[in-house]
């Protein structure tokens, strides 16, 4: 079943440590949340192998979210789990490329190799500024009725599961659900600046079920793209994945005079084959979805695509953009800010 809690923890880092416990270590952060403090059990190993999570860090994150969370008070704020409800669903929310994660181990001699060194020197530079503010998506358990075992605050609080959670692996099946996602950000107000830190478990789908969050039959998992080293699959057949083989490269989506039926979506084909877009959709952030008709892209050539004016616009305040093949299953997706959009007439580039 889907989490029971899920939310965004707002606050201020005031302490953090590694733990070193060899079968489910986490990196723990303490969390002032106004007039609550918060624990944040970070995930750095898997019980499941293979044990390395795998990650992806921006030290310049832009999102739609970047933009709403800055008005949120301190404390945690329960998020409905639906689009457009403020959550974050790494298949359709698109806040990083699948093929850019990489695993790596929890612990290791020396120094900045390894998921734990990641936090820490994240950690580190956000306590040390006095702004600093992290945002941490999750579940939410307390209050308790006592101590915080870990930095002894009183009652206990926190948030974890601050990973993906969907298209899980053996008995973490029950905790599949969409829009439930985890992640954490940090947000340096002097320089409008976002640092974000997305984990999954290697056991974990590429695709899942737009009811269930359970991983669909035959879809390519995170151990999959690792082993790869982030190359894109060879072409699937008609009842495979599509995963990245077309790519969103550009979108209008502030174009001059009114938006309905002026807006276009522009993809690349990177495979070396014809690839018919036919019965393909794209979707925006409320999956309000375009078919694709009669449309062929040839070998590493671009088209554009007109979205007609009878669909919901793609929006100028920050939204998502995904591209669907003909399973309905994401092939790629894209997300932008207002501040990313507000220039009339101008494409934007991904």
């Amino acid at each position: 079943m889907p989490l029971k809690n899920y939310g965004v923890v707002k606050g201020r880092p005031l302490a953090h440590h590694r733990e070193t416990d060899d079968d489910t270590p986490h990196y723990q952060i303490h969390l002032d949340a106004g007039d609550t403090s918060f624990r944040l059990p970070v995930n750095v190993k898997s019980s499941l192998e293979p044990s390395q999570l795998v990650y992806f860090a921006s030290a310049a994150f832009l999102h739609p979210l970047t933009e709403q969370l800055p008005a949120l008070a301190p404390g945690f704020h329960g998020l409905p789990r639906r689009p457009n409800g403020g959550g974050i669903d790494y298949i359709r929310s698109n806040p990083f490329d699948f093929e850019k994660v990489i695993a790596l181990p929890h612990d290791l001699p020396g120094m900045d190799n390894d998921l734990s060194d990641l936090l820490a020197s994240q950690l580190e530079r956000a306590v040390a500024d006095p702004e600093a503010m992290v945002y941490a998506f999750g579940e939410r358990w307390g209050p308790e009725g006592q101590r915080d075992k870990v930095f002894g605050f009183a009652p206990g609080n926190g948030v974890h599961d601050i990973h993906m959670n969907q298209g899980n692996a053996a008995r973490f099946v029950r905790d599949d659900g969409i829009w439930q996602d985890g992640a954490l950000l940090i947000h340096y107000p002097a320089e409008n600046r976002w640092c974000a830190l997305f984990l999954a478990f290697q056991s974990q789908a590429l695709h899942t079920d737009d009811e269930t969050g359970h991983a669909l039959p035959g879809s390519r998992r995170f151990e999959d793209v690792v082993r790869g080293g982030g190359t894109m699959p060879p072409l699937p057949d008609e009842h495979e994945f599509n995963d990245g083989i077309v790519r969103i490269v550009g979108a209008l989506v502030n174009p001059f005079g009114h938006d309905p039926g002026m807006e276009s979506v522009t993809l690349l084909n990177l495979s070396p084959e014809p690839i018919d877009l036919a019965g393909w959709q794209i979707a925006n952030r409320n999956d309000d979805r375009h078919t694709i008709v009669g449309i062929i892209v040839g070998p590493g050539e671009t088209v554009r695509i007109t979205l007609p004016a009878d669909i919901a616009p793609l929006g100028n305040k920050g939204s998502e953009i995904s591209l669907l093949d003909r399973q309905a299953a994401r092939v790629h997706g894209v997300a932008y800010t207002s501040m990313q959009a507000s220039r009339q007439g101008w494409t934007l580039s991904f």
